[in-house]
């Protein structure tokens, strides 16, 4: 397989030391404009993913990311940010990043070099076939990732993944690849900028479009989001109020009685 390597190209700006903040500044910003198109080209590869994820949601399923180092890292975010956002178990979104929590904080660069622990990564969360795994590499060739993804689908587990370059292991191996090419980055093979914003972009795009079809979202309001704090606990007075068509009053009251957004929703719309 011929691997265009496109993450480590040569960047198109040179001599960045030269540079004033404000030549840096718009060149990075000129270097990020580019992203979204390239996004929009895999939009629907990336329907067809959250399809089949949905699929597996509603069953009882689980969504796993495995990634190194930036992407990794993203996974993670987007995994911890669902139970906040969507009301979501701990269990159901899972990031799994090479080399452990500590990889979170610090780099642990060689652990992206095995070819057996992502497996073992996952059996230590009892993955199955209900379940579904999402490979994110930026290079579409860390061993860690190619090798959890080709051990899924050896044991029957649907599989889907993330990389910026074209004809990519990790692609060929994913039942639902997703090559998102955006160019050299400004400073080469810095894969923590462009690659990674946008892996972010669509990991918000999977996410979202996923838990809207589960019925976490009504209308565009957060209905099943935690309320931990004073400032989402405000939040939700106001979904409460504007979905109801009823006082700030009487939504803190119908709040402070059911304890949740969608209680009070569902009991209103009952009577």
């Amino acid at each position: 397989m011929s691997i265009k390597k496109v993450t480590e190209q040569d960047s198109i700006y040179d001599n960045l030391e030269r540079l004033s903040t404000s030549e840096l500044i718009n060149s990075i910003h000129n270097e990020d404009k580019k992203i979204c198109s390239s996004v929009k080209k895999v939009l629907p590869s990336i329907s067809k993913l959250v399809d089949a994820l949905v699929s597996k949601l509603s069953s009882e399923g689980r969504l796993f990311y495995i990634g190194a180092g930036t992407s990794g890292r993203l996974g993670v975010l987007d995994a911890t940010e669902c139970p906040p956002t969507f009301g979501t178990p701990d269990w159901k979104v899972n990031g799994i990043i090479a080399g452990g929590t500590d990889a979170l904080y610090q780099s642990v660069e060689h652990a992206e070099d095995s070819k057996t622990q992502a497996w073992q990564d996952l059996c230590d969360k009892k993955i199955n076939k209900k379940d579904f795994v999402i490979g994110i590499a930026a290079s579409g060739t860390t061993p860690y990732v190619v090798e959890g993804i080709k051990s899924c689908n050896k044991y029957g587990i649907l599989t889907g993944s993330i990389c910026c370059n074209f004809n990519t292991p990790l692609a060929k191996f994913s039942k639902f690849p997703i090559e998102v090419v955006v160019g050299p980055e400004f400073i080469t093979g810095s894969t923590r900028m462009k690659a990674g914003t946008a892996q972010k972009m669509i990991l918000n795009m999977i996410t979202t479009s996923a838990m809207v079809k589960l019925g976490h979202i009504k209308g565009n309001k957060m209905i099943d989001m935690q309320t931990n704090n004073n400032k989402l606990k405000e939040r939700a007075i106001r979904i409460i109020e504007k979905s109801l068509g009823i006082s700030k009053e009487k939504a803190l009251e119908l709040f402070k009685e059911f304890g949740s957004i969608r209680k009070v929703i569902e009991n209103q719309q009952l009577k």
